[in-house]
Order: C-alpha cells, then structure tokens, then sequence
C-alpha cells in the first residue's frame, strides 16, 4: 500500500512532540464556477520537536499515535 503524502504549514506547535499543519486546496464552484480557498487541518507527530509555526512541512499517512494523531511529519517541504 502506498502512503498518501500531503504538504502544508505548520499553525501550531504548543502540544508536545505533535503538530497541526494546515493543508490548503483553490477549489472550483460546480454551478457557478467561482474558485474559493478551503483547507483542513491535521495533528501529525513530531518526535524531536523541531517544526515551528509557519514552516512548510510533508507529513505521510501513519499508523494512529494517539486520539487525533495519524500522520507524521516527513521532512521540510522544500522552496518552490
């Protein structure tokens, strides 16, 4: 099985050793054909703690870590 990979930023890191990335989608109005912003907002594990707010991180699909926690953080995403 091939794990599913998301990029966003990080908006939160009080809790420890967990993140909460935002991941960002432009979406197209099926009738009127307006494009509007919509994102959704994922807690991802973070081992070592070194992930501030406002970096742009990858995280992958994982086995759950806790209540919330089912991605962890892979890398830096890298500047494009």
């Amino acid at each position: 099985m091939q794990k599913k990979e998301l990029t966003g930023v990080v908006v939160s890191d009080k809790m420890d050793k967990t993140v909460v990335i935002l991941v960002s989608a432009i979406k197209k109005h099926p009738k009127y054909h307006k494009q509007y912003k919509s994102g959704k907002k994922y807690h991802a594990h973070d081992p070592k703690n070194e992930y501030k707010v406002g970096d742009k991180v990858t995280i992958v699909n994982a086995r759950p870590t806790s209540k919330l926690k089912r991605w962890l953080v892979k890398a830096k995403a890298s500047k494009q």
